[in-house]
């Protein structure tokens, strides 16, 4: 078969540009969520230190960022992260990274449709008390369709989608931050950007060090661009430069927003600033004149549907292509004939989005539920960042002198390894540092889920790689590269 006629039968080549590359990776970081939710969560440890937090958490992860922006210029892959363990380090991790990957990728929209859900109704019932505060299944079923229909659409729909809820959100809280900075007037201070201001308990360069490690999992999301490489123009370089540029420009705005709220709020009272109540940028926000509460719940509304939005399309787009070669089921690669997106994947996701999301959003409270799911997602996406390191400098130095790079190809890998490290054993609860917080049920199971989840893989590797080594082997295929060779034949 043609090249032209195999590429018509896969997803839709030259769909998307950079801009909306670039939106896929914002948006599934989730700035307003991470800024409201995630960062704050390091304050506890660094205090008016916040700000230098955030700066260290940027470097940190800007190092992974390298290394996933340097594979995705060599294999640009619908597999993304799958298909560089495959080329990196062998078949068999890339199927492991593939597992786990699809199954975090698609318990995303299920972590927002659940914070959908729950802020939505307590922010209606307290503005308007007759509203049941338990009524919040509608809005996340209603999310669960928005996203489904824009996934059916293709790319270029929910593309579309993410970039105008995304640019929304980050609209919000740059102006939001803004005004905190004038509104601090004399006590606008570099000094956060200085240990001074570490909390008692957490003095000097390890309460810095603790915060980082919470504010790390905020970058979490910068690599969903590189799913997108069989849709976008000129992939080498656009998901290259969408990954690095949403890695840097949604630090800036961490910074500045953290540093904001520092200054605003006082130096020496963020240890206490939360996730809630009057010390948040929910409560900060209601203090404020005008709508500016609402504004604020509307970016995480909005960041909820953007950021689950993107997680879809990366756990279709890994499902899509290892159904492609058989390795999971083939029904999965089924393209729509008209929009040609992945549509068999998107109907399971939305089945698992709606199953999941109701199961434990009744079974438990859907607060409680997302705490579990975060905790899931967090420990195999974070492995997922390990491996993608080690399969970095595996891959450049397998290809010798000629493309290897010390930088970026093996300096960068060993510092994304020990930056995510600590990230990893603190989401998973691990008392390994003296800052980790040991998890509670039901968000202490998540390490027995994720463990489960990964033997069941192991087993299922086993069975594919003696029924079918062939499909297994081609794990680390670049359908982009053989379409444009058969072309060229045609």
């Amino acid at each position: 078969m043609g090249g032209r006629a195999r590429a018509a039968q896969g997803l839709r080549r030259d769909a998307v540009g950079l801009r909306e590359v670039l939106f896929q990776s914002v948006t599934a970081m989730a700035p307003a969520a991470a800024i409201a939710a995630s960062i704050p969560s390091g304050a506890a440890f660094a205090g008016g230190a916040l700000p230098l937090s955030v700066a260290a958490a940027l470097v940190g992860c800007l190092f992974a960022a390298v290394c996933v922006g340097e594979l995705a210029r060599q294999l640009p892959a619908a597999g993304s992260l799958a298909t560089y363990a495959a080329r990196g380090i062998h078949p068999a991790a890339g199927f492991l990274v593939a597992w786990g990957y699809v199954f975090a990728q698609a318990l995303v929209p299920v972590l927002l449709l659940l914070q959908l859900g729950f802020t939505t109704a307590d922010t209606l019932h307290e503005r308007w008390p007759g509203y049941p505060a338990g009524l919040w299944w509608p809005w996340a079923l209603a999310g669960a369709v928005v996203i489904a229909l824009a996934g059916v659409r293709g790319v270029r729909a929910s593309a579309w989608l993410g970039t105008v809820l995304g640019a929304f959100e980050l609209a919000v809280f740059v102006a939001l931050a803004g005004l905190l900075i004038v509104k601090a007037g004399a006590h606008n201070t570099v000094s956060v950007f200085t240990t001074a201001h570490t909390p008692p308990g957490h003095r000097g360069a390890g309460g810095v060090v603790a915060g980082s490690v919470y504010t790390v999992l905020a970058f979490a999301g910068f690599e969903a661009a590189a799913a997108l490489a069989e849709e976008a123009r000129a992939p080498r370089r656009t998901v290259r430069l969408a990954v690095l540029g949403a890695t840097v420009a949604i630090g800036a705005v961490y910074l500045v927003t953290s540093y904001a709220m520092t200054v605003y709020y006082g130096p020496g009272r963020m240890a206490a600033f939360g996730t809630s109540g009057a010390a948040s940028w929910e409560g900060v926000a209601r203090s404020l004149s005008g709508v500016w509460w609402l504004l604020v719940f509307l970016a995480v509304v909005n960041s909820t549907l953007a950021n689950a939005n993107a997680g879809a399309n990366v756990s279709t787009r890994t499902a899509f292509a290892f159904g492609r070669i058989g390795v999971f089921p083939p029904l999965l690669a089924v393209v729509h004939p008209r929009f040609r997106s992945p549509v068999a994947a998107v109907a399971a996701q939305f089945a698992v989005s709606v199953g999941v999301t109701s199961a434990l959003g009744l079974r438990y409270s859907p607060a409680t539920a997302f705490v579990l799911v975060a905790t899931v997602i967090v420990i195999v996406v974070i492995g997922v960042y390990l491996v993608t390191g080690v399969a970095c400098a595996g891959y450049f130095m397998r290809r010798g002198t000629p493309r290897l790079r010390p930088v970026p190809h093996l300096v960068c890998p060993l510092l994304a390894i020990a930056v995510f490290t600590p990230a990893l054993l603190t989401a998973a609860g691990l008392p390994v540092f003296p800052f980790v917080v040991r998890t509670a049920p039901p968000a202490s199971y998540a390490g027995a889920v994720v463990g489960g989840w990964l033997l069941l893989g192991v087993v299922v590797l086993a069975v594919v790689g003696r029924r079918h080594p062939d499909r297994l082997a081609a794990a680390g295929r670049i359908h982009l590269d053989e379409d444009a060779a058969e072309g060229e034949r045609a």
